[in-house]
Order: C-alpha cells, then sequence, then structure tokens
C-alpha cells in the first residue's frame, strides 16, 4: 500500500526530505488522521508550528503519511487509506499509529518523518519497521497545529534510519535543542537495565548493549511499571473520546474504531482520578531511578511484530505498547535504536529513557549504542 496519503513538496527543493503524519497540519492539504469520517475536512488554513519550523531550516516536506485511524491503535493497520508496508517484512503490521512515517523511512521514500506518539506511537512502529524514533519530553515540542487539540500524553517525534538525521530533525523542530551536545560522545555513563517481561532473545541483546557501547551498567526496577501503563490507557482513553467520541455519530467510523471509542466512553472521572495518582507516583519513581544512573534501558516491545493475518484474526496487540506508553505517563524523552538480536533476521527495539529535559543526553547515548550495535553486527 501507499505510504503516502498525499505527495508534494514544499520548501527547499534541495533540501533534505521530511514527511508528515496525517494528524499534523501542512496548509493547504486536509487533516484527515485516516479516517473516512475526517474525508471532507478543509484544507488546513496554516501549517502546524513543527512544519513551520521545518520549512525554515530548509527541509522539503514531501507528503502526508499514512496511519492508524485518529491515532487510536497500533497496528497501523488502515482499511480506509490502506496499510503501510512493514520494510522488515511485508507480512508483518507496520505499527501504530505513525505506521506510515515508520515505514516510509524504512523504505528509503524520504530521509525522515514526523509522527506522534500519545502512547507509543512513535516508538512503536520505529521498532517494527527498523528505523529509529524519538518521542521527546512531553512539552518539549510545540503541538500547535496538531491532533487532537488538546492532551496531556501526546509528543510530536521524528523518525530517521540514523542518528545524525534524527537530531538534525530536533534541531529544527525544539526550540534551543543543543545539536553540539546531542553528537558529542560521553566519555562515561551509567545504564540502568530494567527488569522486563518480554522475549529472551530481546532481553539478552537489550543486556548486552550497554557493554558494547563502553557503559557501566547495573539492573534497576520500575515496579510501578504495569500499573502505569494500565493507568495510561485510561488517560487515553478519556482524551480520545473527549477528541473524537462526536464522530460515531458520523457512522464512518472503521469498526475497530467505533468499538475502542465506544468503550472509552465508560472511562468515569474516578478511574481517570485513580490514574492521574498513578501518573505521579510512577514519575516520581522514575525520577528517583535516574537520580542514580543517566538513563534506563529496556526494550520498545516485548516481542516482535505480529503478521498482518493475526492482527486481522482478532489476536491481541495490547501488550505490544506494554513498554512505552508509561513513559508517556510520566513525560520523560525516549528513543526506540533498531537492536539486533540473535537468531533473527528481523531487529527489534532498544528503547532509552532519560531525564525530562535531557533530550540531548537521549539522543547523544543513542549515537553511542548506534555505532557500538554496527560494529558488532559487522564483526558477526
Amino acid at each position: 500500500m501507499n505510504e503516502f496519503i498525499s505527495e508534494f513538496s514544499l520548501g527547499d527543493a534541495d533540501g533534505p526530505s521530511i514527511a508528515i503524519k496525517d494528524s499534523i497540519d501542512v496548509a493547504g492539504y486536509p487533516t484527515t488522521a485516516g479516517s473516512r469520517a475526517l474525508a471532507n475536512a478543509p484544507p488546513a488554513a496554516a501549517h502546524a508550528e513543527v512544519v513551520e519550523r521545518l520549512l525554515e531550516a530548509g527541509w522539503r516536506v514531501v507528503g502526508k503519511t499514512n496511519m492508524h485511524e485518529l491515532a487510536f491503535g497500533m497496528t497501523g493497520i488502515n482499511d480506509y487509506t490502506g496499510t503501510p508496508e512493514n520494510p522488515q517484512d511485508e507480512t508483518r503490521i507496520p505499527g501504530g499509529s505513525s505506521s506510515g512515517s515508520a515505514a516510509a523511512v524504512g523504505l528509503h521514500l524520504t530521509c525522515a518523518a514526523l509522527g506522534t506518539d500519545t502512547g507509543g506511537s512513535v516508538r512503536g512502529p520505529a521498532a517494527c519497521c527498523g528505523v529509529i524514533g524519538m518521542k521527546p519530553t512531553f512539552g518539549r515540542v510545540s503541538r500547535h497545529g496538531v491532533a487532537p487539540l488538546v492532551s496531556t500524553l501526546d509528543c510530536v517525534g521524528p523518525f530517521a534510519r540514523d542518528m545524525t538525521t534524527l537530531t538534525d530533525v530536533m534541531a529544527a523542530i525544539a526550540p534551543g535543542f543543543d545539536e553540539i551536545a546531542a553528537a558529542t560522545p560521553l566519555s562515561a555513563a551509567k545504564i540502568g537495565i530494567v527488569a522486563v517481561d518480554a522475549l529472551r532473545e530481546i532481553r539478552d541483546a537489550v543486556a548486552r548493549a550497554p557493554s558494547l557501547a563502553g557503559f557501566a551498567a547495573r539492573d534497576v526496577e520500575l515496579p510501578r511499571l504495569r500499573a502505569a501503563f494500565d493507568a495510561g490507557l485510561v488517560v487515553i482513553n478519556a482524551e480520545t473520546w473527549r477528541a473524537f467520541g462526536h464522530l460515531i455519530e458520523t457512522g464512518k467510523l472503521g469498526p475497530d474504531l467505533d468499538a475502542r471509542l465506544r468503550h472509552a466512553s465508560l472511562t468515569t472521572p474516578a478511574d481517570l482520578e485513580a490514574a492521574e495518582s498513578v501518573r505521579r507516583d510512577f514519575t516520581a519513581e522514575v525520577d528517583r531511578v535516574l537520580d542514580s544512573v543517566d538513563a534506563i534501558v529496556l526494550p520498545t516491545l516485548p516481542a516482535l511484530p505480529i503478521t498482518l493475518d493475526a492482527a486481522r484474526s482478532g489476536t491481541s496487540v495490547i501488550a505490544m505498547s506494554s513498554l512505552i506508553r508509561p513513559f508517556n505517563l510520566s513525560g520523560h524523552p525516549a528513543i526506540s535504536l533498531p537492536l539486533p538480536i540473535a537468531g533473527s533476521p528481523l531487529v527489534a527495539g532498544l528503547q532509552i529513557v532519560a531525564r525530562k529535559g535531557a533530550d540531548e543526553l537521549v539522543c547523544a547515548l543513542a549515537a553511542q549504542f548506534e555505532t557500538a550495535l554496527a560494529a558488532q553486527e559487522t564483526l558477526a
């Protein structure tokens, strides 16, 4: 399927190319969020702030990318606009919701892309498609001109095939981002390896990565990780219902979206209050761990992406976001980096998380992991 909902060219004709998720406004083009219910939306009157910044920095916008409908799903399957091809394996899901952005980068259709990450929707597709994806610190990058209008979780973030390109995008979209610091190797770093439930081969690859990069490492625990995963879904449900619940009346939503929105409508104020309590506790827990290490690492996804056939047959994908959604709830910056695993032609994802505001540190660490993992692959 076509990774682009629409292809065009804006900006410097000689600039590096970047594609924009269809939940982000590009002036003159409708923002449909991959939904038939918004197919007749009027063209956006102005660029989203991130698009304006990219154009000012010399980037060439080459199109809008496909997505899971209304950014409310993890598979990336979209029977209305089409399902993007997973560059690693066309039989597997590309991940959602920023499916088209991850796929377009992985298929070398563009140098970079923007997505949005509310519950893992940049990092998940990045891991599925074998590319790099970053969720900045919540609030670090403007959401002006991004749907939904209001969110306490959602972040605009970049995809790229290499860290140099990704930091170039961050320098364009994040005010005050220090590109030099983000590219400066660290002489030493302390890494915490989070104990999680994931495929053994992925856990083993994560555990090896710090020593390969020359970093000191120790095991750390986040006991509230599962509670944060559950609480994050409560917040997502409440905020997505608030933003898009009215679209049920159109009768034009896909069956999965209709069902998920109706379920989201059942979220109570008490549910949300409990979720906010978990948010406070989990955020404090992550902050405490990061007081003793420079960053923590864990798998992006607990397993490799399932097949399209399995997803269409009803195989649950809720666990896909078990290790990524918690950091939307807490607001910490996180990157997913391609991670080779033993015995598989597919790469998984290494997730790197650091203190709030330390987006440059996350990038610097990721660049060193990138170099070390590439060297290991060469030796292998």
